[in-house]
């Protein structure tokens, strides 16, 4: 179970795989170069609206994105037959795992037995669940284990059992010495599986936003209109994803009868080929993306040179379109609202406002104290030496997994709620939305953290007394406080919003497809005249829709928050700018176009 042995895969099944991707990607690339298109609009559009002073009141930390090093032994399943046995386990920084079959080993800079990208992972600390776990994969061949070949997880129970469970990859199997240590693996283990997961929706490059447009919209043609977790990952690991959930009917049905042993054994044989499936397919959609990178660019290049000039007159068009679009949609998109999300729009709400509200509350609580335990320090005349130690234990909090954990459990709790509420209107992105959730509190305490330790840095001098430093860190710590209360107020806002977004606006197209695809038709050719992918019918229509719904959202969000910062919210989250029917279209144009990203990273 440790590392690579030889694919499991013949000739002519890994030649059948690299059609499926070269097919994948000739049907996506299209998608991705329309959604490339409109960023490049987006971008225009919004050089050429008002430009807003910057929101953030906190200092941005520059390390982010990182999760801390953890490394130690453990035993792990691996071999052939598979054995426990020891090995040295390192999580590196950028949330790849790797292990060796001696300490020495790593130190020495050798190449590691084995290693993997952690995204999609899932970890498991109990064997009775992971056991569970392996009779559900082929349920026809688990129901009586009493004539299945010795089985290594039953001959040795494992007392503190490490399992990564991954959907479509061969999964690993550790044990710690103590349950600490299983516990710190733990937490280690999960950061980095959030770090790997959410590189995409951290990122502010338009280029990464396109993609996931595109993902979505290429979802949408074939019929898939809900949100979950298919876009956690790289670009080549979410196109992987993709396909792999196509392909798992077939592999099913065409290689599980015909898989040898039984009971665990041939599940364990299922994990190892759709391992080389997977493997495949990865190999094939990076190597596709690569070779569509130096078009990328020249497209990206050309469209800056081919739109630019006539901007001005696309965004009038657009919301020209906008404007008679809305009419058309109006009667039955306001029916849908009425009839399917009103009703569960406030609790949706307020479920997530709880959720990051206590997650917010708890980065303050835990940045306070971290703030006070200097003050201790400074006003008990401690050592210099001790002083400096608990400073740096100070900017460490971000990436100490043990502390942060106390901030991330709280959008953990509420993770089976937001799951039954959303789960109607075809959301299954629970892990995303929570993975957002701890991203935004780790974001929130870097850039506190950073910002106390440069205002201190500023105002401590070699001439100051104990008493008049610490009278110094009062002010400091009162105003990085008032800082934090401002940006993660308004972060708040952008999370639930996007959230929100992210949950109904699917189902909502959903639910007009049959009815209003056919009205797009009429506009089909004031856009199409224009001759620049940037501008789609589909893409206007999308927009309305949009708009519609932030009236929705925007309303519950003042009766949830309150009306004393609505300014704020409309501010910060607003993402339809087609949606003022009875707004001069000059104004509308210049307001930019609407954000294409229904996700939680959306923002201006």
């Amino acid at each position: 179970m440790g590392g690579r042995p030889s694919s499991p895969l013949n000739k002519q099944q890994q030649q059948h795989l690299k059609g499926q991707v070269d097919t994948l990607l000739r049907n996506f690339l299209p998608c991705y170069r329309g959604q490339l298109a409109a960023s490049v609009l987006q971008q225009i559009s919004r050089e050429l609206g008002p430009q807003e002073p910057a929101r953030c009141q906190l200092l941005q930390n520059k390390k982010l994105p990182q999760v801390r090093e953890h490394r130690g032994p453990l035993i792990q399943l691996r071999g052939h037959p598979p054995q426990w046995q020891p090995t040295f386990c390192v999580l590196r920084g950028d949330g790849r795992l790797e292990w060796f079959s001696h300490r020495e080993e790593y130190e020495n800079g050798n190449h590691p037995l084995g290693s993997t990208t952690l995204t999609g992972y899932t970890v498991l600390t109990s064997q009775r669940e992971y056991l569970r776990l392996l009779d559900a994969l082929c349920p026809d061949s688990s129901r009586d284990h009493t004539q299945e070949e010795p089985d290594p997880l039953l001959e040795m129970p494992v007392s503190s059992p490490l399992f990564l469970q991954h959907p479509f990859r061969k999964h690993l199997c550790f044990s710690a010495a103590t349950g600490e240590a299983q516990r710190a693996w733990r937490l280690a283990l999960q950061g980095g599986i959030r770090l790997r997961g959410t590189v995409l929706q951290r990122s502010q490059a338009p280029a990464a936003r396109a993609f996931l447009d595109a993902i979505r919209l290429y979802r949408q043609q074939h019929g898939q209109f809900g949100n979950d977790d298919v876009t956690l990952g790289s670009d080549a690991e979410v196109l992987t994803s993709v396909l792999m959930r196509e392909l798992l009917p077939e592999l099913r049905a065409q290689t599980l009868p015909g898989l040898r042993g039984a009971g665990r054994a041939r599940a364990w044989a299922w994990s190892k080929l759709l391992d080389a499936v997977h493997a495949a397919v990865l190999a094939g959609a990076s190597a596709g993306l690569r070779a569509f990178q130096p078009e990328k660019d020249e497209l990206l290049a050309a469209l800056e040179r081919t739109i630019r000039p006539d901007a001005d007159q696309m965004l009038r068009l657009r919301a020209r379109v906008a404007s008679r679009l809305k009419a058309e949609v109006q009667s039955p998109l306001e029916s849908c609202l009425r009839g399917k999300v009103d009703a569960q729009l406030p609790r949706i709400t307020q479920t997530l406002l709880s959720t990051v509200e206590a997650e917010l509350a708890a980065v303050r609580t835990l940045l306070t104290q971290g703030m006070d335990r200097l003050f201790r320090l400074l006003r008990g005349s401690s050592s210099s030496t001790q002083l400096r130690k608990e400073v740096y234990s100070f900017g460490e909090m971000p990436w100490d997994p043990e502390l942060m954990q106390i901030c991330y459990r709280e959008a953990k709790r509420s993770r089976g709620q937001l799951g039954q509420l959303a789960a109607p209107f075809g959301f299954f992105g629970t892990q995303s939305l929570v993975f957002g959730a701890q991203d935004l509190a780790q974001q929130l305490m870097a850039d506190a953290v950073t910002t106390f330790l440069q205002l201190a840095d500023q105002c401590l001098t070699t001439t100051l007394d104990c008493d008049q430093a610490a009278q110094q860190l009062e002010k400091v710590r009162g105003r990085v406080l008032k800082k934090f209360q401002s940006d993660s107020s308004s972060a708040q806002r952008r999370f639930i919003h996007g959230w929100l977004l992210c949950i109904f606006l699917p189902f909502v197209l959903s639910q007009l497809e049959p009815s209003c695809k056919a009205e797009l038709l009429k506009f089909e050719g004031d856009v199409l005249a224009v001759g620049s992918p940037a501008l789609t019918i589909e893409g206007i229509y999308e927009d309305v829709v949009r708009g519609f719904l932030l009236q929705r959202i925007n309303r519950e969000l003042k009766k949830a928050l309150g009306a004393r910062n609505m300014s704020c919210i409309l501010d910060d989250c607003s993402e339809e700018p087609w949606d003022q029917a009875e707004a001069d279209v000059e104004t509308e144009a210049r307001r930019g176009t609407c954000s294409r990203q229904p996700g939680p990273s959306t923002e201006d």
